[in-house]
């Protein structure tokens, strides 16, 4: 089953769950009215990775508004986009670990032959395809540059 069947069905399961399901079925149907827009816009349907890149995007959205609301001290709305996040991420691969992505940039390292952090880029270039939609993107980076210094 491809990820957009799959986005469709627990759509239907959370209308029928009523109350018990409506943040699910709101966040699943942002998401899709997001792969909707794009979809629109690139005149296509996008396959399984594309969706997958635009469901990181509004996990990331998502995880910058909790940060904003922690500063803000409004716990009531980091509970609701912390609980958004966890539905998102059930869409998502399985997110790699800290020391396995140590282990992936200690190699993107070796193999580019980087040394200091102005060669940032050049790792960064090797790493963003083995990490697609299972990392984030700024603990990836805080790990190279700790890694470059």
């Amino acid at each position: 089953m491809n990820l957009r069947t799959k986005l469709f069905d627990d759509m239907k399961s959370a209308m029928k769950e009523r109350e018990a399901g409506k943040l699910r079925l709101l966040v699943i149907r942002a998401a899709i009215s997001n792969i909707r827009n794009i979809e629109i816009d690139k005149k296509r349907e996008l396959d399984d990775e594309e969706i997958i890149a635009v469901l990181v995007k509004e996990v990331k959205m998502r995880r910058d508004a909790v940060e904003d609301f922690r500063v803000a001290k409004r716990d009531d709305l980091i509970k609701e986009y912390e609980s958004e996040v966890a539905i998102l991420q059930t869409y998502l691969p399985e997110q790699l670990s800290e020391t396995e992505i140590i282990d992936i940039v200690k190699d993107c390292i070796q193999r580019s032959g980087a040394q200091s952090l102005k060669e940032l880029g050049k790792v960064m270039t090797l790493i963003k395809p083995l990490i697609k939609g299972r990392a984030d993107g700024k603990i990836v980076n805080q790990i190279v540059r700790q890694s470059l210094q």
